[in-house]
């Protein structure tokens, strides 16, 4: 067995192969840039070296300084994790050279099925089942546009050497097929430095759902089962599970026979994902093979029981598989929400800056489900420009379904994040999406279901009025406390009242209070709630029994009331006497400054492109600029008609959020 395994890779990916080495007794090499010199990956590790500035294409996806690192560290082997060099067969043959071993597939397999278009025909000669499409090399935006006329709209534009939903677009008419080429292939070019397109037909209402490949040098390979993938925004993946709600034993053994049999056409060995979209008559068709480790690998190994790290490990270093297809089966249900440093509330744009408080949920069994949170970074560390925008894969499994979703309800609950924008609001409301919950979803949920953007979850009376009990004992403990400060415990201290109107975002409730030895009693309306914690003003989460049942939310203190977050809410809340109450419906309220005139910046991030000149007329949806964050370029068009003013920016420029870039008359 090696003594010594480099990661190529960071964050959280690093991490988690880290782990699987050292519970093997395997030393493990860091590689870090300027941007990562603290990072969590980097003390994990036994060894760490750097390997230059931010930017990936200066460090990480540089060969030859890798390469430098596993010469001066006597690595035996390297692990890729996902995206950077792990589908790379430049890199695999570098290592070949060297005699280091690849933790991976051979440079064949990579080359074969790294390339979408090779992968669709030798896919298609090995009976899998495939999208029409069009697997030639496309020249320009013309050729783009003839070709997805023959295939009929709508159709999907895609980076052959792509993954992770870069180079990625859906096109539905002539205009988006011509500026969704030059997109795409912009994307592809900076992300993997390839940038080859194809162009296939997309399947409406369809599922993602992929088969997990494990192989060995000695041609044994099994399959181990499904994960459903269809939760997806801007065809990136955002909640994961496994297995899927929708398929029956019948189509899950004839994906996991096929994928078996296309990884066997290329000799394949290691982990390995074969990704297939399914209609709602459950046919599926191949979309494209992964030959690495998957970002959502961790549902699989939750169901299954199966390190897929560890077995990568033991394939590379030539040893058989240890289980056969009979060994696998199905234990409980398992969910993966990535939380993302995306704010929801400006279209899910990157979000940079410190994570000021990063308190994920303990790990670990308890209350019937397992919680597992695979990360790569900490209370204090950055969330910078140039990487991904993935903070955590937040996991739970459970025996069911059901309970696995609660399982995470009551994670991302726990889960304390300050500093950034950040995505957990959404997670929380999928998880109440009645269409999530009961499992009929398509990769069009988001878009079918947040068609306006998300604006944060609409809470249902019945949570409406136990948050109001919640908040009025929480106010009560506050002023009890405020009114026993030094200085008013006398004759004419203020007394805590028992009446209050609670105002949690616009929906008003008449409370009342009265405390026992067990907590408070509060009646809202007609109905009665026993509240009880312990807790303290200065806690961002009140852990609170109400009529029995935990409830977490997070809390902070206002000067009337309390900001409380809980299943995807985020409500400003008052708690008043019923005359202050009455006396407030009379003030006037603050009216927000008029930026109707203004194109400002919606993340940071580089200007790519202004597309207009000052004195131009402009009409609605003319693209004006584009800018471009953790490795997606984002063009912002007009909302309506205008003549450009002033420009206030230009390309190469680093913006921060809400910079001016264009004025209009």
């Amino acid at each position: 067995m090696f003594k010594k395994i480099l990661i190529a890779n960071r964050g959280e990916i690093a991490c988690r192969v880290i782990k699987s080495a050292r519970a093997m007794g395997i030393k493990t090499v860091a590689i870090y840039s300027d941007a990562d010199r603290d990072a969590v990956h980097v003390k994990m590790a036994d060894e760490a070296v750097h390997i230059g500035p931010p930017p990936a294409n200066q460090s990480y996806i540089v060969i030859d300084k890798v390469m430098q690192a596993i010469r001066d560290t006597g690595a035996e082997a390297v692990h890729p994790g996902y995206g950077f060099l792990s589908e790379n067969p430049k890199f695999a043959e570098a290592l070949e050279a060297e005699g280091v071993a690849f933790i991976g597939p051979p440079k064949g397999a990579i080359e074969k099925m790294g390339d979408k278009i090779t992968s669709k025909k030798i896919a298609q000669d090995a009976g899998v089942s495939t999208v029409p499409g069009y697997m030639g090399l496309i020249e320009d935006a013309d050729e783009a546009v003839k070709i997805s006329n023959d295939i009929g709209y709508p159709v999907m534009i895609k980076a052959s050497a792509g993954g992770g939903g870069k180079g990625m677009r859906i096109a539905w008419n002539d205009q988006e097929a011509r500026d969704g080429f030059q997109s795409s292939k912009n994307e592809a070019a900076n992300s993997f430095g390839d940038d080859r397109i194809f162009i296939e037909k997309f399947v409406t209402q369809p599922r993602h759902i992929e088969i997990q490949v494990l192989g060995d040098k000695h041609g044994n390979c099994v399959y181990l089962n499904e994960r459903e993938c269809s939760i997806q925004r801007r065809n990136q993946k955002v909640i994961e599970e496994a297995p899927s709600p929708f398929l029956d034993e019948a189509t899950r053994k004839a994906m996991g026979e096929q994928s078996v049999a296309l990884a066997k056409a290329v000799d394949y060995c290691s982990a390995g994902t074969v990704e297939f979209i399914v209609d709602g008559d459950r046919n599926f068709y191949f979309l494209e093979m992964n030959t690495r480790l998957q970002v959502e690998h961790p549902v699989t190994e939750l169901i299954t029981g199966v390190d897929l790290v560890e077995q990568m490990i033991r394939v590379a270093d030539d040893q058989h598989l240890s289980i056969t297809q009979d060994d696998i089966g199905i234990n409980g249900w398992s969910i993966e929400s990535r939380l993302y440093a995306e704010d929801p509330y400006r279209n899910f744009l990157p979000s940079i800056g410190r994570l000021t408080r990063y308190r994920p949920p303990a790990e670990g069994e308890a209350d019937g489900f397992i919680v597992r949170n695979d990360t790569g970074v900490e209370e204090g560390g950055e969330i910078s420009m140039y990487y991904d925008p993935m903070i955590a894969k937040l996991c739970t499994w459970a025996p069911s379904r059901g309970e696995a979703i609660d399982g995470m309800r009551a994670a991302l609950d726990g889960f304390e994040l300050e500093g950034i924008g950040h995505n957990l609001p959404f997670l929380s409301a999928v998880m109440d999406h009645p269409r999530f919950i009961s499992g009929e979803i398509t990769t069009a949920f988001i878009e079918e279901e947040y068609p306006d953007g998300f604006e944060g979850a609409v809470l249902s009376e019945a949570i409406l009025e136990r948050l109001a009990a919640a908040a009025t004992a929480m106010w009560c403990v506050s002023e009890t406390r405020d009114a026993q400060i030094s200085g008013r415990l006398n004759d004419q201290k203020r007394k805590v009242g028992r009446d209050w109107v609670v105002d949690l975002g616009g929906a008003q409730f008449a409370s009342t209070i009265s405390a026992d030895a067990d907590g408070a009693n509060v009646w809202v309306g007609d109905a009665s709630y026993k509240v009880a914690s312990d807790w303290t003003p200065e806690d961002p989460i009140a852990d609170l029994k109400i009529n029995g049942e935990t409830v977490l939310v997070k809390t902070a203190l206002t000067q009337d009331g309390f900001r409380l977050r809980h299943r995807g809410a985020d409500l400003v809340v008052t708690v008043r006497s019923p005359r202050a109450a009455e006396l407030a419906r009379h003030m006037i309220e603050k009216v927000p400054p008029d930026t109707s005139k203004m194109l400002l910046c919606p993340m940071p991030g580089m200007v790519v492109k202004i597309h207009v000149e000052e004195g131009d007329q402009i009409e609605a949806g003319q693209a004006v600029a584009t800018i471009e964050a953790m490795k997606m370029e984002n063009t912002l068009r007009a909302e309506k008609a205008a003549r450009v003013a002033k420009i206030n920016a230009e390309a190469g420029d680093s913006l921060p959020v809400d910079h001016v870039i264009v004025e209009f008359e």
